[in-house]
């Protein structure tokens, strides 16, 4: 029996390190955005985006994000917005097609957890932190994300739209992913 527990210790040890996969369910998740415009905010989402989860609460060190987001899919339900959002002003969707969010690591902030990563958007990559909460549910969870990120830091709407008095510096990323494991 002595020699039997370290076998089995080490065969549960790379079980222990993985987080656990999940596959989104696109029908009930939501990655969207918010901005302002002459000083009134607007919503918007992107129609297009996959996202490979593997989470772990117990062992952020195993978790990873990987998020891709197909930027002309963007909509606001303003059909002028809609319309600029993909053009070269905007996302520039026909040079840089794909916004790409990667984590980094995860880290605790008191209770609450830190998705540190980089996104790339236009071609620049800067770190972007998310706050994370995970809800566990039957053979699935949620996992909601929300951060803030400077849009000129990735050149969106620079320029003439360099304006924060007219668009917003900031822009809210926020997203409600409904999961199942895999």
């Amino acid at each position: 029996m002595k020699r039997l527990l370290p076998l089995l210790l080490a065969l549960a040890l790379p079980v222990a390190a993985s987080a656990a996969d999940y596959a989104v369910q696109p029908a009930q998740s939501r990655l969207g955005f918010s901005s302002s415009f002459q000083g009134q905010s607007f919503d918007g989402s992107f129609g297009k985006w996959t996202a490979a989860i593997s989470y772990d609460a117990a062992n952020l060190a195993a978790s990873k994000f990987d998020v891709t987001v197909d930027v002309a899919s963007a909509k606001t339900g303003d059909s002028d917005r809609d319309g600029a959002l993909p053009g070269s002003d905007f996302f520039d969707a026909a040079k840089f097609p794909q916004a790409h969010f990667v984590t980094t690591g995860f880290r605790q902030n008191g209770a609450q957890v830190i998705a540190d990563g980089n996104l790339t958007l236009r071609g620049v990559t800067k770190p972007v932190s998310l706050n994370v909460s995970f809800k566990p549910s039957g053979g699935g969870a949620t996992l909601d994300v929300d951060g803030t990120l400077k849009r000129l830091d990735f050149g969106v709407g620079g320029g003439e739209y360099a304006d924060t008095s007219v668009i917003g510096a900031d822009v809210k990323v926020k997203a409600h992913l409904v999961l199942a494991a895999k």
